[in-house]
This record gives C-alpha cells, sequence and structure tokens, in this order.
C-alpha cells in the first residue's frame, strides 16, 4: 500500500482530542525519544533500539520514521498532553514486515501510565488511517501488554 501520491500539507499530520496533540515525530523530539526508548518497560515490552544517546536516537528517527511518512503518509506520531504541552509518549500506524494489516502501537512514560491517554491517542490514529489513508484492518501490537482505556 503506498500512499506517495497523495499530496499532505503540514498542517494535515496534525491532530488533536479532547487532552491530547498528535503531530508526527521529528529529528526535534530525538531526546524524547532517548528517553522514552530506555525506560525498563519499554526494552522489556518492545525491545531494546540500542539507543545509547542522544545522537543514536536522531539517526532512528531518520532511518525508521521519517522515510515512513515519505514513503506511506503516516508513521509514528508523538503524543503531546495539552495541559502543560508535555510529551508523553507515542503512537503509530506502522507496517511490518510479515503482516498484511497495518500495526498499531504505542509507548508512554511510566508517570503518565493509567489514565487513558495512550487508548485515546490509539481511538485518534486509527480514525486518522481509516479516514484520510483507507486503511481498513489494523492489529495490534503482539507485545505482553494488554491494550485497555487505562492504559
Amino acid at each position: 500500500m503506498n500512499h506517495q501520491n497523495s499530496p499532505l500539507k503540514k498542517e494535515d499530520n496534525f491532530y488533536e482530542t479532547e487532552r491530547l496533540f498528535i503531530r508526527p515525530m521529528s529529528l526535534q523530539d530525538a531526546g524524547f525519544i532517548f528517553e522514552l526508548y530506555n525506560m525498563p518497560s519499554f526494552i522489556k515490552y518492545i525491545g531494546n533500539r540500542n539507543i545509547q544517546t542522544v545522537g543514536d536516537a536522531e539517526q532512528y528517527i531518520q532511518s525508521k520514521f521519517l522515510p515512513q511518512f515519505e514513503k506511506m503518509g503516516f508513521g509514528n506520531y508523538a503524543v503531546i498532553l495539552k495541559e502543560g504541552n508535555q510529551k508523553i509518549g507515542g503512537v503509530g500506524i506502522f507496517q511490518r514486515e510479515g503482516l498484511d494489516v497495518m500495526d498499531i502501537g504505542f509507548s508512554v512514560l511510566e508517570k503518565y501510565e493509567g489514565k487513558g491517554l495512550m487508548f485515546e491517542a490509539a481511538q485518534k490514529i486509527i480514525s486518522v488511517g481509516m479516514n484520510n489513508f483507507g486503511l481498513k484492518k489494523f492489529q495490534p501490537s503482539p507485545l505482553k501488554i494488554i491494550f485497555l482505556p487505562v492504559n
């Protein structure tokens, strides 16, 4: 599925929910990705991405996140709490090797777990995928986490 031909303006990739702003991850998020991807729970449930420095995080964003946005029009989004304009996590639609459906994944800083924020973000991104990109099938990430509205 290639959405390369859909002309997207920058503002087309910025979304909002009742409590959140959701926007594409960018190189300016490298420090946040460094923090998020090195949390023990991220490494345990999602995996070690070998991001040892902020520079590694920049390279990861450059090589993983940005190409998918260029190719598909969607990808990994920063989730920002409106109250305090604080980055709290990431949510995304991912095309994974070996899957014929899109994968929904998320990660959140531990202090924001259990508030339903990532459920809210994932609902919005699924809606965007279906309404803006014509995606029909999604599969939650095969994690050892149960995705409940409290996450």
